[in-house]
């Protein structure tokens, strides 16, 4: 029983990045080894006085066990943390040093993994955008060229008149111009009224 107490501690302190996950893997052991320990009770024993004993003894040894655990977890996580280190020696010490550097190597390896994906992302973007921005001052130039062009056309001639233009914007819509008929010519569609 105490080597498996003793191997559950050294995998638990392995895993165990905080006391409250610490604390739900241990009660979730504690259920299962419970449970086994009930079984094993009811088919060997035939006196239920024995199995209520032998769990309460169990269940003592095993709440004296988490105590102490959790304990040594919370005094880990507190020398994490720069506190309670006034216990420790030396060994200790470099122990708990080698400990944060290699996590702090890992958070700042994950950072740089994160930043250089987000840098990547953001050059992808500024092509992009480049991409639109060529693109538009491509249509805003034509746009002009066939505004100049249409302000050249000789004005006059045939029955339509062609009104001013107003000077394109690019910041503002583009103004769309056209040609207005002149209603100074008589209409084929109107018929004439004669008085008799």
């Amino acid at each position: 029983m105490a080597e498996t107490a003793n191997r559950w501690l050294d995998e638990i302190k392995v895993l165990a990045s905080s006391t409250l996950k610490m604390v739900a893997l241990l009660k979730s052991q504690l259920v299962k080894s419970t449970i086994e320990r009930y079984k094993k009770a009811c088919a060997d024993s035939s006196n239920t006085g024995s199995v209520a004993e032998a769990n309460t003894q169990f269940y003592q040894q095993e709440s004296a066990k988490l105590r102490v655990q959790i304990g040594n977890l919370q005094n880990s996580n507190r020398q994490m943390m720069g506190e309670s280190l006034s216990n420790l020696t030396v060994k200790e010490l470099k122990s708990l040093e080698s400990k944060l550097e290699r996590g702090i190597s890992k958070i700042r390896s994950k950072k740089n993994e994160l930043l250089f994906a987000e840098i990547e992302y953001m050059q992808k973007r500024e092509v992009e955008l480049h991409n639109n921005n060529q693109l538009l001052r491509a249509k805003i130039a034509e746009n002009e060229r066939n505004q100049q062009n249409l302000n050249v056309m000789p004005a006059g001639g045939g029955n339509y008149e062609f009104m001013q233009t107003q000077q394109y914007d690019s910041r503002n819509f583009f103004q769309v111009n056209a040609l207005q008929p002149n209603h100074q010519y008589p209409r084929e569609d109107q018929m004439s009224l004669q008085l008799v």
